[in-house]
């Protein structure tokens, strides 16, 4: 018992840097610096880390239950499809700050949704490392289980930890300067196509 703490606090720590890997945030940005309060900012980051985790542990464990690995060619293709959703929630910020006022009551409803479904595409993108990390990690069904959903614990930590700090001054602004605001969200928008655009690239070069 005395090898397991420090195996779930590993496991811990490494989820909370986990979440803060430039694919991670990028994507997250361009939701959370739309939002108009520091609460809906933090439950983006909260949202993300429930739908990044329940992939994780849905597809993990039924790889580690049947002793398999998922094709290094099809992980491959699913962390191109994070870089197309990259670019495609850089796009869609970019086009909300052309609108004179896109905070409609409707874009809070389904921002939960849009970050759970973001965390969903990065778990799906993930779930090979977490498995072959999983299988060297720990032994056995149910320490598998605990591994998973500490380090599902952490991706939710860190994420919320790194949406809280980036809402702050996006709400601020908000208060403030707004023309200002709906310039850096436009740069947020713009770095996010760049960066979706560049980890294609270096994913196709790979295939």
């Amino acid at each position: 018992m005395g090898t397991i703490w420090p195996m779930l606090l590993f496991g811990l720590l490494l989820g909370m840097k986990h979440a803060t890997e430039p694919d991670h945030v990028i994507a997250v940005s361009t939701i959370a610096s739309r939002t108009k309060k520091l609460s809906l900012s933090s439950l983006a980051g909260m949202f993300w880390g429930i739908g990044h985790t329940l992939t994780l542990l849905v597809v993990g464990m039924a790889m580690i239950a049947f002793e398999r690995q998922i094709p290094e060619q099809i992980a491959s293709y699913l962390e191109m499809g994070v870089g197309i959703m990259i670019v495609i929630l850089g796009i869609a910020s970019f086009r909300s700050t052309m609108r004179l006022d896109h905070h409609h009551q409707g874009d809070i409803h389904h921002l939960h949704v849009k970050s759970t479904l973001i965390g969903i595409v990065h778990g799906l993108a993930g779930s090979a490392g977490m498995v072959l990390l999983t299988m060297t990690t720990v032994k056995g069904t149910w320490m598998a289980l605990a591994f998973i959903l500490i380090f599902g614990l952490g991706t939710v930590i860190g994420m919320m930890l790194f949406t809280t700090f980036l809402g702050i001054p996006f709400v601020w602004m908000k208060a403030k300067q707004q023309v200002m605001n709906q310039w850096i969200v436009k740069t947020v928008s713009l770095i996010s196509i760049a960066y979706g655009v560049y980890y294609m690239y270096h994913i196709a070069a790979e295939i």
